[in-house]
């Protein structure tokens, strides 16, 4: 009898603490932008733990994330809004076709490749308005269940004028906004190789309690193909010598597979929640823009 009692307290003691547990909405950006992320996001998916994770529709290799992530209900899917194409060698374009937006894109009908290069362009906020429409729309045509909208390196909401279309495009198709609920936003994108997992781990621990804690990461598999990419934009991810990027985005994968991470939610430590978390209990009435 007494044994029972303690088990029975020992028990409502674990869910107590589950029950205040920090909030952590992971957030896995960039699936479909080539197989080696695709199949990294993947293999997280399988452990089921409960994440967000955004498609870039514009990309060639959407299809492949369309069909992966059918098979996985613990994730919430987004789109990762594009207006910029910023690896050497590997490029995309609208998904409407140069013709159809073209002050949206260089000589070649590519995206350019930074913000800077886009805000410098002659882009018109019809043809923007147009695209990132047409990149819903192309999501909501997949079979997916899409719950919220994000945006690449930010460029679709670096001018009040660009983000008001955001704003409009989730009004019109019913869709949360990444950090429009008061998320408490951090990336790892810029610590280094070296820090990555110690950093991750440090800040899961120093969460704030009244808050939903984003954490915005970058993975991908360590192969051939991630290998050869170079990044126009970020210097500190250029080396003739080494995969940078790869080596960023491999770590990444690996922090959030490691025994460490899993056992924070497996024990209860952390709470994992999703868009579709937020949106089904704050409303898309509540979200508000982040503070500039």
């Amino acid at each position: 009898m007494l044994f029972s009692l303690f088990a029975a307290l020992l028990l409502h003691t674990a869910l107590q603490a589950q029950k205040n547990a920090p909030q952590v909405l992971l957030r896995l950006d960039d699936n479909g932008m080539n197989h080696a992320v695709t199949m990294a996001i993947q293999q997280v998916a399988a452990t089921g733990i409960h994440f967000s994770s955004s498609v870039m529709f514009a990309c060639p290799w959407y299809q492949e994330a369309v069909a992966m992530l059918k098979k996985y209900p613990n994730v919430s899917v987004g789109v990762h809004l594009v207006l910029n194409s910023e690896w050497k060698y590997y490029r995309w374009g609208p998904v409407l076709g140069q013709t159809a937006v073209p002050s949206i894109v260089d000589s070649n009908g590519y995206f350019y490749p930074s913000t800077k290069e886009f805000l410098e362009s002659h882009y018109k906020l019809e043809d923007v308005e147009n695209e990132l429409a047409a990149q819903i729309e192309r999501a909501l045509r997949s079979g997916l269940k899409i719950d919220y909208i994000d945006y690449h390196m930010g460029t679709a909401v670096s001018t009040p004028e660009l983000r008001g279309i955001i704003e409009k495009l989730a009004k019109r198709y019913q869709l949360g906004i990444s950090r429009y609920f008061g998320e408490n936003y951090q990336t790892m994108f810029d610590v280094s190789v070296a820090d990555k997992k110690k950093e991750f781990l440090k800040r899961l621990s120093a969460l704030q309690p009244d808050k939903v804690n984003l954490q915005v990461l970058h993975v991908a598999q360590a192969t051939p193909e991630m290998n050869a990419l170079v990044d126009m934009n970020n210097k500190d991810q250029h080396s003739a010598s080494q995969p940078l990027v790869a080596m960023h985005r491999s770590t990444e994968l690996g922090m959030v597979l490691s025994p460490e991470f899993q056992r924070l939610v497996k024990t209860g430590a952390i709470k994992l929640v999703t868009y579709k978390d937020l949106v089904a209990e704050k409303g898309l009435e509540s979200m508000k823009a982040p503070a500039q």
